[in-house]
């Protein structure tokens, strides 16, 4: 009779988990397929629990990583009918990216730092696409140092998720 609960038991969780990866990989395929019919959408979502998998070894988190910090942190949109995928992580814009060639942030740093050959990020926002620095009190642009894509987005903190 024991040995008939037990199997009993292990049917039901064997069939939980089945249905569990069944709607699983259903919801990583609604994303892709959100993405092919929308084709363009800048609008960031949190990723499903499905695709934290994929974000993990698109961005290279050991197996240690939480994965509930790993959805948390990681957003995608779609760009040309696919998935792309950023993660946050330590000071990584996911958001569009600041082109303006005027900053109000690095103005108020040089007023107050006259001749600074650099204005830190805490300055101007670590979404700026480049390098700022203070001719007198006034702000100026040394260089880009970042690259956008066709969106608008840094291009360096958004990969593409292959099948």
């Amino acid at each position: 009779m024991q040995q008939a609960a037990i199997h009993a038991v292990f049917l039901l969780l064997a069939t939980w988990a089945w249905l569990l990866s069944a709607a699983g990989s259903t919801l990583a395929q609604d994303v892709q397929a959100i993405c092919a019919k929308a084709l363009n959408d800048d609008h960031l979502r949190r990723i499903p629990a499905t695709l934290i998998p994929k974000a993990r070894q698109l961005f290279g988190f050991p197996a240690e990583t939480s994965a509930a910090w790993l959805q948390k942190s990681t957003s995608y949109r779609c760009m040309a009918g696919k998935v792309w995928l950023c993660n946050y992580g330590a000071n990584l814009a996911c958001g569009k990216a600041n082109a303006s060639r005027q900053l109000l942030g690095a103005s108020e740093f040089c007023k107050a730092n006259a001749g600074s050959d650099v204005v830190p990020m805490v300055a101007t926002g670590h979404d700026t696409i480049y390098e700022w620095k203070c001719m007198g009190k006034v702000a100026e642009i040394s260089r880009q140092i970042k690259t956008i894509d066709s969106r608008g987005f840094l291009t360096r903190n958004w990969k593409p998720m292959e099948h």
